[in-house]
């Protein structure tokens, strides 16, 4: 008998609904984004992951279509085992992450004076990673 390989995006994922942000009347997230990092932007809100910022998690889909702006809402994973795109720093494993630009993630700086306060906004537990192109991460 072979061990069987774990699909461990599978397991306990935890997922919840945020509005949309915008900027100008314009949805920032479209369904090109499905898949990507996403951040807290307000109240309930979710918008691109931009460089430095804490990961919420990942875009799983969005109600509705592009042209529906202000209607959408984003289907969030903020809990469990998920794989993101990276980019540099690239994480490795056992590393914890921030977002990186354009919904990626990337290893989170070491704790450093500009924190905020109750300590570094790194989340998260790299569990695997896949060359430059992404990491399987625990939230």
């Amino acid at each position: 008998m072979t061990v069987r390989n774990q699909n461990l995006e599978t397991i306990a994922p935890v997922y919840a609904t945020f509005a949309v942000h915008q900027t100008t009347g314009v949805d920032d997230l479209k369904d090109l984004d499905v898949g990507s990092a996403v951040t807290l932007t307000g109240d309930y809100e979710v918008g691109p992951a931009s460089d430095g910022s804490a990961i919420l998690g990942k875009l799983i889909s969005l109600s509705l279509s592009d042209i529906d702006n202000g209607k959408r809402v984003a289907t969030v994973q903020i809990g469990g085992t998920m794989e993101l795109p990276i980019t540099t720093t690239y994480p490795e494993v056992g590393d914890r992450v921030v977002c990186g630009a354009d919904g990626t993630v990337k290893k989170a700086p070491a704790l450093t004076d500009y924190d905020p306060a109750g300590g570094n906004i790194a989340r998260g537990l790299v569990l695997a990673v896949s060359g430059s192109e992404a990491c399987t991460l625990y939230l």
